[in-house]
């Protein structure tokens, strides 16, 4: 059996109807779920169906079409309406009365304080060390080192078996920061 998708529902319901049409022509009325239909009726019923999904199809298809050229147009007329605006804020100035003529309103950006420029700093600063970003130089500064230990005995052939001892750790200290030359 088929899966249930629109084209294959349309493809079956098109046998339907060559097998209505091939078969069932010499019968007068079929009772069907609830219903008696005569075989031009019930080619009716099924030739629906097709005819609705095949409007479907078209009407996705128009939808598509419409979506795609809207998106088109929507790009097209955002680039025109921002120069626009940039445009009669710089002919009539951020204050000006025009601008709510058009809709528009101009960008307000308070300055910082200097209590918040701080902050801002520190709280950068805090980000920077907290992720142990460098610059190049810092980076090229960094060099790590190995630390080997011996490697264990064998154990000899007379001596007690022993329990197998762990790997040894290898040591890798962490990087060296220094602070820039001026």
């Amino acid at each position: 059996m088929l899966s249930t998708n629109r084209p294959n529902t349309q493809a079956h319901d098109g046998q339907v109807i060559v097998g209505i049409k091939n078969n069932l022509q010499n019968v007068s009325s079929l009772p069907l779920a609830a219903s008696t239909y005569t075989m031009a009726t019930l080619v009716q019923l099924v030739q629906s169906r097709i005819d609705a999904a095949n409007t479907v199809v078209n009407a996705r298809a128009h939808w598509v079409d419409a979506s795609a050229t809207y998106e088109t147009l929507n790009t097209n007329v955002t680039k025109v309406v921002r120069a626009l605006r940039q445009y009669v804020i710089n002919v009539y100035g951020p204050d000006s009365p025009v601008l709510a003529d058009f809709g528009f309103t101009a960008t307000k950006r308070s300055p910082l304080t200097p209590e918040q420029l701080v902050a801002k700093a520190q709280k950068a600063a805090a980000t920077r060390k907290a992720r142990g970003t460098m610059g190049k130089k810092q980076k090229a500064k960094i060099k790590g080192t190995v630390v080997t230990t011996a490697p264990a005995t064998p154990p000899s052939a007379t001596a007690p078996a022993e329990t197998p001892a762990a790997p040894p750790a290898v040591v890798v200290p962490a990087p060296v920061v220094t602070s820039p030359k001026p």
